[in-house]
């Protein structure tokens, strides 16, 4: 077996680990700015929509770039996986860097395109956050390209670590701007960029280290291999264009809510903070899944491939069913730290209770199996289910529950839901044809 227990648990519980700091940290972001009153939450709500957008761009190029690597470990070409970890790291750092210019160039254009019925005071503290958070789109990005090649040797303790210094380093700095200077969602943007910066460096660094399974060799020393970059955007451009949908689908729905007014606005951005929590497991799961199924399939060995899908993906269930129970048992308590009106926290508790009661029956077949499938170079059928889903489901049927029929965030949330078992049921079927084991390696 290429992945015993003890493997599996180096892998995944850093994994997990790295998610719960993640997400405790955008809570943190939000418990902070809401401090600064709601239109600064919404603000930051919004833009963050625009920045999970982006970001997943970067995200989707390092799957590709882990699938690579995992695949050529997997042959045990140690040789091949460095050159792609190179490779991987030229590609993302250049498209991170275009991005960035093109966000702060067209920021007003964007945001009154996306938002433009929204609060004057709401809008001024979204031109002010992103303008800040795209100086960090290429350090965020390094980072995650650099994680993403520790991850797909089995190392996931190495992003787990400097995750957690990033993490220190935001709330600390958060604490200074926001609190002791005053400086509202500037101050929070501005301590997300010293931490994500500081990531990148000793990511970097790290990666580089000859010592390492993988490494990344002379890094100044430009060397550029077509058939490696031409693999990694094979899987990176329609995983890219697949997540780019579906966030931009995130967005369109969550410029549906926001002509309800900042309440809506408000209560969906706390929600989602909260939701967050509940698909950590998930989320983390699908970064172990490429890595294990990557190095199967390298391997040409199927059989375990099916196995280890099988058993992440159950393990997935287990542990997203114990933490979506615990949040929605403790949910009253988490919600009072929240400096929330009324009609907020009563509209944000049914928005949680319909994402984490329903995410623990669909949310890992929806999410997490599919990268088994991205794993084995079967991205075009995730990327044409979910794009046509997402288009479907959750952006028409959002408009025609919420807007038309007047049914709010509620209508959006339960779109979201039909979404989900539409994704659930193709991906299951697709996996149990075993069509996904067809594809070239």
């Amino acid at each position: 077996m290429l992945f015993d227990n003890k493997a599996l648990k180096r892998l995944i519980i850093p994994l997990i680990i790295e998610q719960i700091l993640a997400i405790t940290v955008g809570m943190a972001d939000t418990m902070m700015i809401s401090r600064a009153g709601e239109a600064a939450i919404s603000g930051v709500s919004l833009v963050d929509m625009i920045n999970n957008l982006l970001i997943n761009v970067f995200a989707a190029i390092s799957t590709g770039g882990a699938v690579v690597t995992s695949q050529y470990i997997g042959k045990k070409r140690k040789d091949l996986a460095c050159s792609s970890a190179k490779q991987l790291i030229y590609i993302t750092v250049l498209i991170s860097l275009g991005i960035m210019v093109l966000t702060i160039v067209f920021r007003i254009p964007l945001l009154n395109l996306l938002f433009g019925t929204i609060d004057h005071d709401v809008m001024k503290n979204a031109i002010t956050y992103l303008i800040i958070s795209a100086i960090s789109y290429p350090c965020l990005a390094l980072y995650n390209s650099c994680a993403a090649l520790f991850r797909s040797t089995g190392n996931s303790k190495i992003s787990m670590q400097i995750s957690l210094g990033m993490n220190i380093i935001n709330v600390i700095g958060n604490a200074i701007f926001i609190f002791h200077f005053n400086m509202g969602v500037a101050g929070a943007a501005l301590a997300s960029l010293i931490a994500r910066s500081s990531a990148a460096v000793i990511m970097l660094i790290l990666s580089c280290n000859s010592q390492n399974e993988v490494y990344i060799d002379h890094i100044f020393k430009l060397e550029i291999s077509t058939p490696i970059i031409k693999k990694i955007l094979n899987i990176g451009i329609p995983n890219g264009f697949e997540n780019s949908i579906f966030q931009l689908g995130r967005v369109v729905v969550v410029s549906i809510i926001s002509y309800f007014g900042t309440v809506q606005i408000a209560a969906n951005a706390v929600a989602n903070n909260l939701d967050a929590m509940g698909c950590i497991a998930g989320v983390a799961m699908n970064l172990a899944m490429i890595t294990v199924v990557g190095q199967c399939v390298g391997a040409g060995d199927y059989k375990q491939a099916v196995y280890y899908t099988k058993k992440v993906l159950k393990l997935t269930y287990v542990i997203t069913i114990c933490i979506n129970i615990v949040i929605l048992i403790t949910m009253p308590l988490i919600l009072s730290i929240y400096d929330l009106s009324p009609e907020t926290l009563e509209l944000a508790t049914i928005l949680i209770f319909i994402h984490d009661g329903i995410a623990m029956i669909l949310w890992p077949a929806s999410f997490t199996l599919p990268n088994a499938l991205r794993a084995s170079n079967d991205v075009k059928f995730t990327m044409y289910i979910s794009v046509f889903s997402m288009c479907m489901f959750r952006i028409l049927l959002s408009y025609i529950l919420g807007k038309h029929y007047g049914m709010g965030a509620i209508g959006v949330w339960i779109a979201m839901v039909v979404d989900w078992m539409f994704r659930a049921t193709c991906f299951i079927g697709r996996f149990v044809s075993g069509k996904w084991k067809l594809q070239k390696i």
